[in-house]
């Protein structure tokens, strides 16, 4: 059981993104203080994009109990004196206000936009109740707004980078099935294993009135596609899989081998950004002065 406590283990999470001077998130209870509720507003960067009312209700029905034990961080709000932006704990804010408090406690630290982004994903991917596309466009957000690397996001949150890489393949699924995700109809398996079909949205349907898991979801890609002429088909022997995961791995991108009856075949490495592809450069051409 970890008994590690959830401000340390954010504390942690930011070091890893930020170093460990930005993310000396202050936990002396001196340093707590209350502030009125209607001083706080939301965090611009939140990922979390919709919050469960029954889940709000009983953690209202908790703070009615036993009050707020964890403070709520924020940060000064940037064009409005004396008011707040949550950075993390908005689901304790919320809650608050649904049992009728008219004061939190928190803990105030100054912070750019781009720590604040990084706390409030780390805080919610620390939940492990954060949905797939969610998470996905929060990691999006630190790279492509703050210019986070996957590396670094992985080391905060405890993942690989091919880990990283996967979840932002995500957004590549067209809008339908990217909602059917974040509404729980589809899991992270399901959404990987429909990524690489060429009609994801028809696909999905069938996966989804069928209530197929991810394994049977799986095979009936795979039958789908054997039924289709084609010259290469996915490597699908133990060996071939895993020299495909060594190379994902290694390169933190999704990689793909297709391989051919002749013995042949081709290595696509999938990248969602020009960094991505310069990387990829960089290791496999030689760098001449």
């Amino acid at each position: 059981m970890n008994t590690t406590p959830k401000g340390a283990r954010l504390g942690k999470g930011l070091a890893a993104l930020m170093g460990e001077a930005a993310a000396g998130i202050p936990a002396a209870t001196s340093q707590v203080r209350m502030a009125a509720i209607d001083l706080l507003e939301p965090n611009p960067f939140q990922p979390r994009l919709s919050m469960s009312e029954s889940n709000l209700e009983e953690l209202a029905d908790s703070i009615r109990a036993q009050g707020i034990l964890q403070p709520i961080l924020v940060r000064p709000h940037p064009s409005e004196p004396d008011r707040f932006e949550i950075v993390a704990g908005e689901r304790r804010w919320r809650a608050a206000g649904l049992a009728g408090l008219h004061e939190v406690p928190v803990y105030e630290r100054v912070m750019t936009d781009a720590e604040a982004a990084a706390a409030a994903l780390v805080e919610n991917l620390q939940r492990e109740d954060l949905n797939p596309i969610d998470e996905a466009e929060g990691l999006q957000r630190l790279v492509k707004e703050f210019g986070f690397t996957h590396e670094t996001m992985g080391n905060a949150v405890g993942k690989s980078r091919a880990h990283i890489s996967n979840m932002l393949r995500l957004l590549q699924l067209p809008p339908p099935v990217q909602a059917s995700v974040r509404e729980g109809e589809l899991s992270y398996g399901h959404a990987r294993a429909l990524i690489s079909h060429p009609d994801p949205v028809n696909a999905a349907q069938k996966v989804i009135a069928r209530g197929l898991s991810v394994r049977q979801t799986e095979s009936l890609l795979t039958r789908e596609a054997s039924h289709k002429p084609r010259r290469q088909r996915r490597a699908q022997t133990p060996e071939l899989e895993g020299i495909e995961k060594q190379i994902a791995d290694a390169l933190g991108l999704g990689v793909k081998i297709m391989a051919s009856d002749a013995g042949g075949g081709q290595i696509s490495i999938q990248f969602t950004n020009w960094d991505q592809l310069e990387d990829v450069r960089r290791r496999l051409v030689p760098q001449t002065d």
